[in-house]
């Protein structure tokens, strides 16, 4: 099963680079995030034409997820309340209102796709909005676990880890997606949990990435960040075969600032 996440910056003004894709690299199922266009409107037919069916929450001009599988899925939801039910539903409304979670069962997997918020600038109002999605992810993951089946959480986290993950990581400690903060909630969220970095499992070596700033020429110059990830449940372990950032995309023409990032499970 191979399973890739890609923030594609929007799904319409990179349709074309979404099929060229996906006929090139027939995954399981794409998770796309930043899709920025109201569910009636989004671009379904043109990946049915090539085998795709797709499960989506969106909005217009912002935030946005979908799963595109070329089987069908089960279980498909959105949002956080689906899962944690309405006894927190006031309290998690606001979360809800941005469109960026959706979650549905391949075969004995159940994958989910997130966009999580970029948070701004450190300490402001939106940092602290991406605080608090980041404490109720983790009581919607915990949910997720006890089910019985692999679970593969992947998407747009907007976090880099740790330094390896930057190119140039000296004096990123007050940057967004870099600040202490933010990597302990990744920590505590994910991590604690007992998922794990696929890709960190297999590829330890500092300099992968797959987001590149559109301005400074940052992609020629390789100067990225890793922010899109794929985590694993413990029952997935044995079947981890390879996480692999497919950076071609990012080279085409006019391309998202995101690559695709694959997972492969036997």
């Amino acid at each position: 099963m191979k399973i890739a996440t890609w923030n594609v910056n929007s799904i319409r003004s990179r349709l074309a680079h979404v099929v060229e894709w996906l006929e090139n690299q027939p995954v399981d199922v794409l998770c796309v995030q930043e899709t920025k266009v109201v569910d009636a409107d989004f671009p379904k037919a043109d990946l049915e034409a090539i085998g795709y069916t797709a499960y989506i929450s969106g909005q217009k001009s912002y935030n946005g997820v979908a799963l595109l599988s070329r089987e069908p899925l089960e279980s498909v939801s959105m949002g956080f309340t689906s899962v944690l039910g309405s006894p927190l539903a006031e309290t998690i409304a606001d979360l809800d209102e941005q469109k960026r979670v959706i979650t549905g069962v391949l075969g004995n997997v159940r994958i989910v796709n997130l966009y999580v918020p970029n948070g701004s600038a450190v300490g402001s109002e939106k940092y602290e909005y991406k605080l608090r999605w980041l404490a109720t992810l983790r009581d919607y993951l915990k949910s997720l676990l006890l089910e019985d089946q692999g679970l593969v959480v992947c998407g747009d986290f907007n976090i880099a880890p740790d330094d390896r993950d930057i190119y140039k990581p000296e004096g990123k400690e007050n940057h967004i997606m870099a600040s202490p903060a933010e990597r302990q909630a990744l920590q505590t969220t994910v991590l604690d949990l007992g998922l794990v970095d696929a890709f960190r499992q297999l590829h330890p070596e500092a300099g992968q990435f797959t987001w590149w700033d559109y301005r400074t020429a940052a992609f020629r110059r390789d100067a990225g960040w890793r922010i899109d990830h794929h985590y694993i449940s413990p029952q997935l372990g044995d079947r981890l075969v390879d996480c692999v950032i497919d950076k071609v995309p990012r080279g085409w023409e006019k391309p998202s600032d995101h690559t695709p990032v694959i997972l492969e499970l036997g």
